[in-house]
């Protein structure tokens, strides 16, 4: 048997998501060497490679510098959005396949131009969306793909908080982000949502965002209090989406919202011979033999965010099942495409929110 190829990975952006979900996610792959680290704060970035990275593992707080080692096989660029595009495009152009965190880019311009960059290199592009990789997605999706629930004709992508706005960072910085829930976290539930559905083709959105709640401090966030002068992005936003074949998507998304039913990455699909939702772990519902049912599926243990059970976890497995595409230079389960089209409905979200007008897509 063929040994496996070690491949080295740099990793630009030291932060939060780089040591919640990417790095422990690495760490559980095997033949990988962490050889470069870079932030424009260096402790962050020394920390990172203390803990994660090889002896001689470099340290940088200029990503450029990183990029000129030509050792290195693949970046992972885990920067604020408005450096998403800037970082991924001069990776690929530096012959480095590149895992970028989501959401693809603050703006559709600039994720087009990642697209094109990728088309122009022949390098591999991926896009963070973790939530698919957990048993309950991955059990919907093929309920999905067997056509178990009929013509899905109406969806719902759920990404609501009570009050959970992050005060760390740049969330709350419009120009560092592009937006707040709706980019942050209503992009899972949308990635999530089009992914089941397998449809991409977007007629028309209507979209209406909301700065309500964070316009006052809450001493009840669970992330500590914000301050409200800080706080120039929206802290709820909702969309109308309308496919080309009528199929009829509708996102919510809120960091901060008095409301009791709340979750993340969670979707509802309602089909011609079924319908599926993940309010209460995975239900499917129906009707057979002239009666209603509703079922749950066994999923194992873990498989989900934030539980240790014997499953692979989410962020493991994404990483993991990426450094295979590397090696076999096999096509990545989340593509540049689709992460486009996620993209560009958000920002038409944001469009129809400031215009009130419906944005329709050619």
């Amino acid at each position: 048997m063929c040994e496996k190829k070690v491949l080295k990975v740099g990793i630009i952006g030291c932060g939060g998501i780089a040591n919640n979900k990417h790095l422990p996610g690495l760490k559980s792959c095997e033949n990988i060497l962490l050889v470069a680290f870079c932030d424009i704060v260096i402790d962050r970035a020394q920390k990172a490679k203390e803990e994660y990275g090889t002896e001689d593992a470099k340290v940088y707080t200029d990503y450029r510098e990183l990029l000129e080692d030509k050792s290195i096989d693949v970046v992972h660029v885990l920067t604020p959005n408005i450096s998403h595009a800037e970082i991924s495009i001069a990776a690929m152009e530096a012959d480095k396949h590149v895992m970028c965190e989501k959401p693809m880019a603050k703006t559709s311009k600039e994720a087009r131009a990642m697209v094109e960059a990728q088309k122009k290199t022949g390098k591999l592009l991926t896009i963070g969306y973790q939530n698919r990789f957990r048993a309950d997605s991955t059990y919907l999706k093929s309920v999905c793909e067997h056509n178990e629930l009929g013509d899905v004709y109406f969806a719902k992508a759920h990404a609501i908080r009570r009050c959970a706005v992050p005060t760390w960072g740049v969330f709350l910085d419009e120009e560092a982000q592009g937006g707040g829930p709706l980019i942050d976290i209503g992009t899972h539930s949308l990635d999530l949502t089009l992914w089941f559905l397998n449809k991409y083709d977007v007629k028309y959105v209507v979209g209406n965002t909301y700065h309500k709640l964070g316009k006052k401090p809450s001493p009840h966030n669970t992330f500590g209090e914000w301050n409200a002068e800080d706080f120039n992005v929206e802290d709820s936003a909702f969309g109308f989406i309308t496919m080309k074949d009528g199929t009829t998507i509708v996102l919510e998304s809120s960091w901060a919202l008095h409301t009791l039913q709340t979750g993340e990455a969670i979707v509802t699909l309602c089909g011609t011979e079924g319908g599926a939702d993940m309010q209460e772990g995975l239900r499917l519902n129906g009707a057979k033999y002239g009666k209603f049912y509703t079922t749950t599926p066994s999923l194992g243990e873990g498989g989900v965010d934030f539980y240790d059970g014997k499953s692979v976890k989410p962020n493991e497995l994404e990483a993991q099942l990426w450094m295979e595409n590397v090696r076999n230079n096999t096509q990545p389960l989340v593509t540049p495409a689709q992460a486009l089209v996620v993209t560009e409905i958000l920002e038409a979200i944001y469009t129809s929110a400031k215009t009130g007008k419906p944005v329709f897509f050619e």
